[in-house]
C-alpha cells in the first residue's frame, strides 16, 4: 500500500514526539533523584545554626526530596537518632569536638561523615582588651592568681566568672577538663546554662566598663559585637590539655586550648548508600565561615532571630550564590545516574 505524503509527515512527527518523551522521562528523573524519599533533618535548638541547616534542606528539596520540619535535640541524642535512622542528617556536627558523640553512636559503621561543610571554626577564651593591656594578661593560667581572678568577679565571691558552655554541647567537657588541668577550680567559676542569657550578661558588663571573661566560638554573632583585637582578645592556655588527649597547639605556635574545627554533615549511613544524590550533596556542599558569621550578626543586629528569619537569609544567600548552589545540585544529580 502506497502511503500518502501527508501520512508520512504525521508518522515522522509522531516518531519525533515519542523520542522526545522517551528522552524527557529519564532526564526529569535525574533532575529529581530524591522524588518520593522522605528526609528528617535534625539540629540542636540554636538560632546560630538555623541558617546552615536550612541551606542543606533547600538543596535537598530542589533534588526532589520530601524534607520534613527540623527535629530539635541535644547533640549526643542527635547522633544516636541519626545512627538509628530516626533522623536523616544534621549539618552542625563539630569535628573533632563531637568525636565522642560520633563514636558512641556507632561511628563509621552507622554514620556517614564526608566533606567539610564549614571550615575554620575557632573556639576559646577571651577577655576585654582594656584589662588584658593594663595587667598584661595573655594566658588563662594567670587566673590562678586570686588578685587577677578577682578582676573578673561578677558576683563578689572573690572568683572570676567565666561565661562558659552549655552542658551537652561538647565544649563543656573541654572547659571542665581544663579547669582541673590548669588549677583554676579555686579561683574561677565555670558558669553554665543558657548561653544566650549568659553572654548577654557578659556584654552588658563590658558596656558598663567592667572586665569580662568568656568562652565563645566562630562562626557566631558574639565576635561581631565584641570584636577580637578591638574590644576583646583571645587568651592562650598554659599547655595542651584536652579530654581526647590531643595537641591543641596551632601551626603558628599559639595554643587556645581547642582545635580549629569544621562543621560537618553527619548522615545515616544506610540512607546515604541508598541515596547517592544526597550523599554527594553532603560531600560537596560548603559555606564560608564568614558568610555564616555575617548571617548570625545580621540576626543579632536586626533582631531577626528564629527560623523564619533564617529562611529569608538563606533564600537571599542562595539567590546571590546561585551558580555555586547549582553546581552542588549538578554534582548530586550526576552521582544519581
Amino acid at each position: 500500500m502506497k502511503l500518502s505524503p501527508l501520512f508520512k509527515k504525521w508518522m515522522a512527527a509522531t516518531t519525533l514526539v515519542a523520542g522526545a518523551l522517551a528522552m524527557t522521562a529519564p532526564a526529569m528523573a535525574n533532575d529529581m533523584p530524591g522524588k518520593g524519599v522522605v528526609v528528617q533533618p535534625g539540629q540542636d535548638n540554636i538560632d546560630g545554626e538555623n541558617f546552615q541547616t536550612i541551606i542543606v534542606m533547600k538543596a535537598l528539596k530542589e533534588l526532589g526530596y520530601e524534607v520534613k520540619d527540623v527535629q530539635n535535640a541535644k547533640y549526643p541524642a542527635l547522633h544516636i537518632s541519626i545512627a538509628n535512622g530516626d533522623v536523616t542528617f544534621m549539618a552542625d556536627h563539630w569535628n573533632p569536638l563531637h568525636q565522642a558523640f560520633y563514636d558512641k553512636a556507632g561511628g563509621d559503621e552507622k554514620l556517614s561523615r564526608t566533606g567539610k561543610y564549614i571550615e575554620g571554626c575557632a573556639q576559646g577564651y577571651l577577655i576585654d582588651k582594656k584589662t588584658a593591656d593594663k595587667y598584661n594578661i595573655t594566658n588563662i593560667g594567670q587566673l590562678t592568681d586570686p588578685k587577677i581572678a578577682k578582676l573578673f568577679d561578677a558576683n563578689d565571691d572573690g572568683k572570676a566568672d567565666l561565661a562558659g558552655c552549655v552542658p551537652g554541647w561538647g565544649c563543656e567537657r573541654v572547659i571542665e577538663h581544663q579547669m582541673d588541668a590548669f588549677g583554676l577550680r579555686n579561683t574561677v567559676s565555670h558558669n553554665q546554662g543558657e548561653y544566650s542569657a549568659i553572654i548577654a550578661e557578659t556584654i552588658t558588663r563590658y558596656k558598663e566598663g567592667k572586665s569580662v571573661l568568656y568562652y565563645t566560638w566562630t562562626p557566631y554573632w558574639v565576635s561581631g559585637v565584641l570584636v577580637p583585637g578591638k574590644d576583646v582578645v583571645w587568651i592562650e592556655v598554659p599547655q595542651s590539655a584536652h579530654p581526647n588527649g590531643i595537641d591543641t597547639k596551632l601551626p603558628n605556635g599559639k595554643n587556645y586550648g581547642f582545635e580549629v574545627n569544621s562543621q560537618d554533615i553527619v548522615a545515616n549511613k544506610e540512607f546515604v548508600a541508598k541515596n547517592p544524590a544526597a550523599g554527594k550533596l553532603f560531600e560537596v556542599i560548603s559555606l564560608s565561615v564568614n558568610d555564616v558569621s555575617g548571617q548570625n550578626l545580621k540576626m543579632k543586629e536586626k533582631g531577626e532571630g528564629g527560623w523564619k528569619a533564617a529562611e529569608r537569609h538563606a533564600d537571599a544567600w542562595i539567590a546571590a550564590n546561585r551558580k555555586t548552589f547549582d553546581g552542588w545540585l549538578d554534582a548530586a544529580r550526576a552521582a544519581a545516574k
